[in-house]
Formats: structure tokens, sequence, C-alpha cells
């Protein structure tokens, strides 16, 4: 009965790790704007084709982009210090609820051609520079930052 209840309890934390854990670092988050086709929380790739950026049915050509504006949002970890405390009876979860994770934000403002628009992208850490610096390239407008922490990040 007893290897029952722990069979259970680490299925259940194991399917809920993955909600705590956030976007892959390869991939990117629709965290909103104007567009309304596209359901927030969609993840998928960010794909940088050579004359336009696409992420799922949006597609966004580098001449219309007007700004790009990155930013970054630190919190603790208390939802995976959560569920690896029930499973650890506590011991494992400090190390975690002491550590930060960084989510990283990607703003894109552009004309459709007959308005201005705003997506939010979440990228996961393993495309920000390379998303920024290839975009910065592509479409020759610098990326401003949101806040001194975000360009010192970047810059790292």
């Amino acid at each position: 009965m007893k290897f029952r209840r722990i069979t259970t309890a680490t299925l259940v934390v194991s399917l809920a790790l993955p909600t705590f854990a956030g976007i892959g670092s390869k991939e990117a988050a629709f965290r909103g704007g104007t567009i309304t086709t596209i359901k927030d929380g969609m993840e998928t790739q960010l794909t940088l084709g050579a004359e336009a950026l696409q992420f799922h049915t949006l597609k966004i050509p580098y001449a219309q982009i007007e700004e790009l504006e990155y930013g970054q949002k630190a919190g603790r970890r208390v939802g995976a210090a959560v569920a690896l405390g029930v499973t650890t009876l506590g011991v494992g979860a400090l190390p975690i609820l002491f550590s930060k994770k960084r989510k990283h934000y990607l703003t894109v403002n552009y004309n459709d051609g007959t308005a201005n628009q705003a997506v939010v992208f979440e990228l996961g850490k393993d495309m920000v520079r390379q998303a920024i610096t290839t975009l910065q390239t592509r479409t020759g407008k610098k990326v401003q930052f949101q806040d001194e922490e975000a360009r010192k990040h970047f810059a790292n």
C-alpha cells in the first residue's frame, strides 16, 4: 500500500513538473499583443527566415518591423520547489526555492499595412542572443532594452 502511494505521488509530480518548468530553451511562447488569431501561451519555434519572422500562422516581414524591445522578469521557482518538496519531504525543495528563473520577453512593434501591431514573445534562454542579433541585422533596427539589467544580461 505504501509503495502505491509513493508511485502515485511520483506520477503526479512528474506530470506537474512540465507545468512549472516553463518553455523549452530553444522555443518561444506567444504572451500577448494586438493579434487575436494566436492563443496566449501557445509554444512553438520562432523562425527567423530570410525575409520574415514567423511564429505559427503569424508572418511578419522584416521591412514592416518598426521597433524591437527586450526585457526580463526574474522570479523564484516556487512551483518547482513545492512539487519537489512533496516527494522529498521538503529536503530537496530548499535549493530550488532559492534559485531564480529568468523569463526573456521580446516585443515586436510593426505595421501590417493597415494598422500598427504589437506582439510579445517569451523566448527560451538559449535563443535570446541569436534571435535579437538576427532581428537587429535583418531589420536594421536596434533593440531597446527595458532596463539596465536586461542590457547587462544581453551583453554577457
